[in-house]
């Protein structure tokens, strides 16, 4: 399974993007599939995750009730989202994809830079 990230870009502070993870290889059906970032200088942190149905999702405190994380699995790809962005959201963003048992995961994709100005 390969994930592929894109749509990452330059923003203004209080601006809109959203990132897009297009999965190849096989159908990702069952596994959970989930948003992480990494900002510079800093440890990689969870953003947000949803199950294959997208019925559950779960959000990082930090940006709930900004970001809003989807799943179109007819298309194998997920989405995120960001609305009312802030300089801290500024980081590499990376989508994985793992079993829904589990906080880990088995695939990842190679990032996406969100630069966010002030």
């Amino acid at each position: 399974v390969q994930l592929q990230a894109f749509g990452g870009g330059l923003v203004q502070a209080g601006g809109s993007l959203r990132l897009s993870c297009a999965a190849s290889g096989r159908t990702l059906s069952t596994y959970v599939m989930a948003w992480l970032r990494q900002a510079p200088g800093k440890e990689r942190e969870f953003v947000a995750r949803i199950t294959w149905s997208g019925t559950t999702t779960i959000y990082a405190d930090s940006v709930k009730g900004r970001f809003t994380i989807s799943r179109d699995n007819a298309k194998n790809t997920m989405y995120l989202q960001m609305n009312s962005l802030k300089p801290e959201d500024t980081a590499l963003y990376y989508c994985a994809a793992g079993p829904p048992s589990s906080w880990g995961y088995d695939y990842w994709g190679q990032g996406t830079l969100v630069t966010v100005s002030s």
